[in-house]
């Protein structure tokens, strides 16, 4: 089952884990908890009324009864198929409720997702870890064919050992998902990235992020030639702060068909 998402750099999602633990600063106010925690809530509510809650039942297996993280881990094997049932192709997140290369996460299982990924060759997979150590150690077990691109999270400069780790999986494509951008990161490593994202915290607690920390990270990239996508300024309202930078928004983004690697070829939806 295909999830339209509202994420501005994708089109869907498609969650055959859920569950995840915190790992760093960039968690605190996790989003996948968050809605994990209504998920639950919305399965609870059907069980209470002799419903069926159908796939929100699973977020019962991860969530606990302070809505938050329960340490465990779910494997969704009946959603595994869902991509092979899309007829029309999409730009698809993998796994935005939680982590494929979560410790917890068999290897036979990240196996499997990535033979699916392999047979949907119409469709882009979008896979995001916050333990590229982990999407590293099991590279060279699993087949990246052009239409997996591999990202991970760097929301400050502590964590920019994940970029150098990042280059050692087989990605064709490799991106940053800067969000939320929690402070400056004057010497992001770019070599051998073919996409930034950058975006400030929305929701409950959202932690601010300064402009020129994104004009910083914007200037880098345009001389590196790197794809610059800016998804937004964050805050507790999301809808008000918007995603104008300097006077236009920023949507450039990695072509699907092609190997590009800190170079210039890039599709842009700027406006």
């Amino acid at each position: 089952m295909a999830q339209a998402s509202r994420i501005e750099w994708t089109e869907s999602t498609w969650n055959p884990v859920a569950g995840c633990t915190k790992v760093s600063a960039g968690c605190k106010n996790c989003y996948a908890e968050r809605m994990s925690k209504r998920l639950a809530a919305m399965a609870r509510a059907d069980q209470a009324a002799g419903r069926d809650p159908e796939r929100k039942g699973k977020y019962l297996h991860v969530i606990d009864r302070r809505g938050q993280w329960n340490g465990n881990i779910f494997l969704d094997y009946p959603a595994l198929g869902d991509p092979l049932r899309w007829r029309s192709p999409r730009i698809v997140f993998v796994n935005s409720m939680s982590d494929l290369f979560h410790e917890n996460v068999p290897l036979d299982f990240i196996r499997a997702v990535f033979d699916v990924m392999n047979r949907c060759p119409q469709h882009t997979f979008q896979v995001l870890t916050k333990r590229p150590h982990l999407a590293a150690e099991y590279s060279g077990e699993l087949c990246w064919t052009q239409n997996i691109w591999m990202g991970t999270t760097v929301e400050n400069a502590t964590v920019t050992h994940r970029v150098q780790t990042l280059r050692r999986t087989g990605a064709h494509i490799k991106f940053l998902s800067l969000e939320p951008l929690l402070g400056a990161i004057p010497r992001l490593p770019l070599s051998g990235i073919d996409w930034v994202i950058v975006g400030g915290e929305s929701g409950p607690g959202a932690r601010p992020m300064k402009p020129e920390w994104v004009r910083q990270i914007r200037d880098r990239c345009l001389a590196q030639g790197v794809p610059f996508f800016f998804k937004q300024w964050g805050g507790v309202t999301k809808k008000w702060s918007g995603r104008v930078l300097d006077g236009r928004i920023w949507d450039e983004k990695p072509e699907s068909n092609c190997l590009i690697h800190g170079g210039s070829r890039f599709a842009t939806q700027s406006g």
